[in-house]
């Protein structure tokens, strides 16, 4: 199952106050972009354990279990169902692969490890190039509020490569080889994005003819902000917002009550715990913890209290008082809880592409979408495309026995919407079920 939910991320974000960059272990020979016989894409990635996981262009994935010496069975999605799929890779010298008995080979994509300086921090990057001389776009990846390794996570790194696009990730400060002390602060880890992309730029040197971001999630805070500062040719924002954390915390509260069908009456007393949480987390996780508890044990019994999710409201819900008193600060670390992104992209004059899932519990897009059409109406140069039936991470899913939600695969299109806006493409009418609309 994939989920990537922000409390989850927050929850793996208790890091050590500064970090050695830690002893990394080579990473899988098999691990690679492939270009199959009849010219498709394939991306073969680093999973769970000694997983892998595919990925083509589409949106399919799956995961890969070893089968014996050099072949695999593929599981669909996240979903841990078999789906009929095998993979065998040949010796991993000769870059070969065989997935369903189609033959493939890797592609001869370069990478340049770095070691650059962030703002304050060492920090750890890896440049990815296209096979080849001729001027192809540079995208640098700007991380969400996760605490694990770009370096090693990140298969964009290889799929925009592939298709014809340098990328440069990043391992945020705090996280896998790079050094300091995470933070949630947006104006430091801009400050660090600004400094990643001039390294880019100097690896890259004249291989790049436009420069930009390829944001997620709390990426989508960052990513404007850095380039009011330092101007870059294109945003990419991937379910990211255009609202403050507290103001998304609302909002996913507000979806949690419309998708379990309850009034208005219900969401106006979910709204009643959604402001004591604002008041914890304003506090420093000081105060208000009375007036959750006071509401907990008036509404506990409710039909609709079982339905309130929310972000930072799951977090309180379901942790003790004097645990979330201690490990509150540390998980919002530097996080501004009120930060409005309107001033920023209010004039920002980068052309953005701003992409939602329908679906998505954890940031929900409605007030996001009705801000960026007020910019749009101004003429500001943003597109937004709505996914309808993705979660959060852009995920399809499906419900299993329990009503959770398992991740599938991702949306037809996303990917290709993508590469389409950072090579400076005109886009498509529709891609897959989204259709872009751009500034009038």
């Amino acid at each position: 199952m994939c989920r990537i939910l922000l409390l989850s991320t927050l929850l793996g974000a208790l890091v050590s106050a500064v970090q050695a960059a830690p002893v990394v272990p080579p990473p899988r020979c098999e691990i690679g972009s492939y270009r199959m016989a009849d010219g498709s894409a394939l991306d073969i990635g680093p999973d769970a354990g000694d997983q892998l996981r595919w990925r083509t262009p589409d949106g399919r994935s799956g995961a890969l279990h070893p089968d014996g010496r050099h072949a695999w069975t593929s599981t669909r999605g996240w979903t841990g169902q078999a789906d009929g799929h095998s993979v065998r890779f040949g010796d991993c010298r000769a870059g070969r692969i065989r997935f369903d008995g189609m033959k493939g080979r890797r592609v001869p994509l370069r990478q340049v490890d770095t070691r650059f300086q962030g703002a304050g921090v060492m920090l750890a990057g890896r440049l990815t190039l296209p096979p080849g001389d001729a001027p192809v776009p540079l995208v640098v990846l700007v991380h969400g509020a996760e605490d694990s390794s770009a370096l090693e996570r990140y298969s964009l790194q290889r799929e925009f490569a592939s298709a014809g696009i340098a990328v440069f990730a990043y391992d945020k400060r705090g996280t896998g080889q790079s050094g300091g002390r995470y933070t949630q602060n947006y104006l430091t880890l801009a400050n660090d994005l600004i400094l990643a992309t001039r390294e880019a730029r100097r690896l890259a040197g004249t291989r790049v003819h436009r420069v930009g971001y390829q944001a997620g999630s709390q990426g989508g805070w960052v990513a404007p902000l850095a380039a009011r500062i330092e101007p870059v040719d294109f945003i990419v924002v991937s379910f990211g917002l255009a609202v403050s954390p507290l103001e998304e915390d609302r909002e996913a509260i507000a979806f949690d009550m419309q998708r379990a069908g309850q009034g208005a009456d219900a969401t106006a007393q979910a709204m009643r715990i959604a402001d004591a949480v604002a008041t914890i987390v304003e506090s420093g996780f000081t105060e208000g913890f009375e007036a959750l508890a006071e509401a907990r044990q008036r509404h506990g019994h409710e039909p609709w209290f079982a339905a309130v999710r929310g972000n930072i409201t799951g977090y309180l819900l379901s942790t003790p008082e004097a645990t979330a008193r201690v490990q509150g600060p540390k998980l919002l670390e530097g996080m501004p809880a009120h930060y409005d992104p309107m001033p920023v992209l209010a004039n920002l004059r980068v052309p953005q592409l701003w992409i939602f899932g329908g679906q998505d519990r954890d940031a929900p897009p409605g007030g996001t979408l009705g801000r960026l059409a007020t910019l749009q109406a101004q003429g500001r140069p943003i597109t937004t495309a709505v996914f309808a039936g993705a979660d959060h991470g852009m995920y399809e899913f499906e419900q299993d026995a329990a009503g959770e939600r398992v991740s599938t695969r991702q949306p037809q299109g996303y990917f290709t919407l993508m590469t389409d806006f950072i090579r400076g493409d005109a886009l498509e009418a529709h891609y897959g079920e989204a259709r872009p609309r751009r500034a009038r």
